[in-house]
Formats: structure tokens, sequence, C-alpha cells
């Protein structure tokens, strides 16, 4: 009897015993039906084929990958594209799968049908392996036909593998054409930039902050050349008050000296002879080319010329002209010589003078410019830095498009073709029978617990106790009673009588 919901061993043992037949009968008779439910329920078989994640052949050090992405997320997004209807379609009208639900059902449901029936299960690392990268993947395609499930596993895998192979190169070109786009724009600032500093720096030539020391040595020595040409043009000008007060003396004492000349004086002869003499000295003082020399020697030839001309000059006219003296040349000479040197000089301290305005504009202007220049230069820093760098990766998306393009990047690889299905993978009978015989195992003890429950007999001092609640004074044990000879019977009848 049980209260409460709760059985004891006893109680169990009881109901074991008196209903033991009902435990071979559930099990045999439901393991019997999981086994005709395998039999009868249409057969289904799959195709398996492992496909491996070949890593590159170049290592990653010499030239990058341009897809970086995770294997797993492309894996994910390379599914979501092959299992659409656009890809999953072409495959039913091409193996005329589902030709009996063609009538009654429309093709996305027959495409999600087969849909269902393609699975796609990432290969699990190894344990204790530092790379966590996906090493491959499964496809398995379960389909009612053994030969269709090797062909649609076949075309599914195909499918990935050029999935794959046309998503790396597609990424890698359209990588290599964007970074070319992108260096040619960069290319063009940076040539902005370069004609930018090449005409700043032909607007501020000498004013630039390299040139700064060169100008400020420039301007020490056109000072010094200022004061030397300063100091030449003082000599120059007192030389020539000198001289100018010795041509007045000279022309004062030749005004005295003329009428005795004329009456009895040095004859022109004579006078050349003095010229020639005075040259002759000063030849050999001096060079043929210093200019005194040369001078003289002017002079020397022009006196001649006059003395060959007096004859002529005498009979054409009464009076013989006036002839300076060879001082009075000389210093007028002489003069002339300075006035052509304080003109030089004077012309030569107003270029220097000018030099030094234009060097001090220069020096001044200077951190102007300087700060110019550091704008212009970082700016052009920054774009040839720029230019470069998309000029290193373009190098790289290039190699690794080449790569891409000669497979020999990151690749799958089908280790095992698709499997030809030799024995249905649903419903497998061991499943089926050993689920029957668990059922029936579990409805017999099921029925006898349902047995136990709804028994109100009492069989135990304990069940009188809850049943009437009363205690219980004694209880008559189980007798066995045993079968008596009939021999005994007569003979105990018999005594009994007398």
């Amino acid at each position: 009897m049980i209260k409460n919901g709760e059985i004891t061993v006893s109680e169990a043992k009881r109901i074991l015993r008196h209903y033991w037949w009902i435990l071979p009968v559930a099990v045999i008779g439901c393991g019997a039906l999981g086994l005709a439910a395998a039999l009868v329920l249409p057969k289904k078989y799959t195709s398996e084929t492992l496909v491996l994640v070949d890593q590159p052949t170049v290592p990653t050090e010499f030239v990058k990958p341009v897809v970086t992405e995770d294997l797993n997320h492309r894996l994910a997004s390379m599914q979501e594209q092959i299992l659409s209807r656009t890809r999953l379609e072409p495959i039913v009208e091409k193996f005329g799968l589902y030709p009996k639900e063609r009538k009654r059902r429309s093709i996305d449901d027959l495409v999600e049908k087969l849909r269902s029936a393609v699975v796609v299960k990432p290969m699990d690392s190894m344990p204790g392996t530092q790379n966590h990268s996906l090493p491959g993947f499964y496809v398995d395609v379960t389909f009612d036909n053994p030969q269709t499930a090797q062909q649609i596993c076949t075309e599914i895998t195909s499918m990935f593998m050029q999935q794959n192979t046309r998503e790396r190169e597609q990424q890698a070109v359209s990588t290599t054409s964007f970074l070319s786009g992108q260096l040619d724009e960069a290319k063009r600032k940076l040539d902005d930039q370069d004609q930018k500093l090449a005409v700043f720096k032909r607007q501020y030539l000498g004013s630039l902050p390299e040139e700064g020391q060169t100008n400020l040595n420039l301007l020490t020595g056109m000072n010094a050349q200022l004061e030397a040409n300063v100091q030449a043009l003082s000599r120059a000008q007192q030389d020539k008050t000198f001289n100018e007060s010795l041509l007045t003396q000279q022309e004062a004492t030749a005004a005295m000296v003329t009428p005795a000349v004329q009456s009895g004086g040095e004859t022109p002869e004579q006078q050349l002879g003095a010229l020639e003499d005075q040259l002759a000295a000063l030849e050999a003082r001096y060079t043929p080319e210093h200019p005194d020399v040369v001078k003289l020697r002017a002079q020397v030839e022009e006196f001649k010329k006059r003395m060959a001309a007096a004859p002529k000059a005498k009979e054409n006219s009464g009076p013989t002209p006036k002839v300076d003296s060879f001082q009075v040349q000389q210093l007028r000479a002489k003069l002339r010589q300075d006035d052509v040197t304080i003109a030089d000089l004077t012309k030569r301290q107003g270029q220097i003078q000018e030099q030094i305005t234009q060097l001090q504009g220069r020096l001044q202007a200077s951190p102007v410019v300087e700060q110019q220049l550091k704008e212009i230069t970082r700016n052009y820093q920054t774009a040839l830095d720029f230019y470069n760098d998309l000029l290193k990766k373009r190098e790289q998306s290039a190699m690794a498009t080449d790569l891409e393009h000669q497979q020999e990047s990151e690749q799958f690889r089908v280790l095992d073709p698709p499997s030809l299905p030799d024995k249905p993978s649903f419903p497998k009978r061991s499943y089926f029978a050993g689920g029957g015989l668990a059922g029936g195992l579990g409805l017999a003890l099921a029925i006898m617990y349902l047995i136990a429950f709804l028994d109100k007999s009492m069989h135990t001092e304990k069940d009188a106790e809850m049943s009437l609640n009363l205690p219980v004074l004694t209880t008559v044990p189980l007798l066995d009673v045993q079968p008596f000879d009939m021999k005994a019977e007569v003979l105990g009848g018999s005594l009994n009588a007398s």
C-alpha cells in the first residue's frame, strides 16, 4: 500500500514478485515496435566530406595577406551565400530533386528543404595547440538517395572552394585598386607640396634659415669692404685736393716764366728731351703698363706731333701756341685719374651699401621665412610620409594579389572526397531498438508503480496501522500448508473412533 506517493523496498519487491511478467512483455514489445519503426520509416543517407584549410606557402612575415578577416566569420558568410536561394535553386534543377513534391510545393519550399539537408560543421582544433584558427570544416548532406547525396555534397564543397578563391582574389584586387587610387591622389598632393616648396625657396633665395650664417659672414665682409672703400675714397679726395693745390702753384709759376721762355728760354726740343728723360725715369721705376708711364708716353707722342706740326703752323699763323710744362700736364693727368678713382670708389660704395641693406633685410626676414618654411616643409614631409606609406602598402597588396592569383595563399583543400554512404544515417536500427527497449523498461516500471499506487489492500502491520489508526496486537503468520497422506488420515480417524 502506497501513501503520499512513497513506495518502500518491500512493497516494490512484492509488486515485482507478483507482476514480474509485465517487465519482459513491455520491454520486448517496445523494442519490437522501435525496430519495426526503423524498418518502416523512410531512409536517409548522409554524405560527408572534410575540407582542410591550408596555410600560405609564403610566410606572412614576407608577404602580409590582404584578407585578415577571421576564417570563422568568412565561413559563416560563405555558408549564407552558398545556401541562398540563388545558389541552391540551380542545384535543385540540375539534379531534378524532389520530383514528387514539385507539383504541390513551391520552389522556395524545395530550396528550404534542401537547405535543411546541408550541414556545415567547423572542425575543432587539436587540444594543446596555440593556433586557435579554424583547421577545417565538414560538409554533410542528407538525402533519401546515397548517390544524390554524394553528388550534392560534391557540388556544395566545390562551391565553397570556388567561393573562397573568388572572394580572396576579389578582395585582393579591390584592395590593390583602392590603394593605387589613393597613391595617385597622394602623388598629386606631394607634387603640389613640392612645387610650393620650390616656389618658396626661389622667392626667398638668400633668406632661408640654412643661409643665415652665410648672410652674416657676407655682411661682415661687406662692412669691412665698405670701411676700406671709405678710407680709399677719403685718400683719393685728399690726393685730389693736394694735386689741385700743386696744379695751382705750377700754373702760377708757369705764368711768371712764360715771357722769359718766349724771349730766349727752353726750345721745344729741350722740352721734349725733358719729357723723354722723365719717361725714362718712370719706366725705370714702373712697368710699361703703369698708368703714369702710359700717360707720360702719350704726352711725349702728343708733344712730338705738335713739334712736327709747328713749322706748318708757323707758316700759317704767326705766334707759337702756348704749351704747358710737363709738371702741369702730369698734375692735370693725376687730377683726371683722381676724378676717375673717386667716381669708381663712390659707385662701389653705393653698391656695397646696397648689398649691406639687402643682407640686413634678409637677416631681419629670416625668422618669418623660417616659420613659413617650417610649415611648408612639415606639410611636404607629411605628404611624403603618407605617399611612402601608401606606396609600401600598395606593393605589399600587389604581392598578395599575385600570391592569390598563383593560389599560394590560404586555400581550401578536400582531404576526404564526399563519401558514398552504404548505410542509412536515419533511421538507425540500433538507436531505435535501444530506444524501444529503454521505453519498454520505463513503461513497465510506470505500470508497476501505477498498480502499486491503486492497490488499497493491507499487506503489512504498517499498512494496518495506517489504515485503521489502531495498534496491532498480534499478527497471524503465513502458514505453509503441506499436503497430507490418505493413510495417515484413515489412521487418525480410527484412533479417534476408539
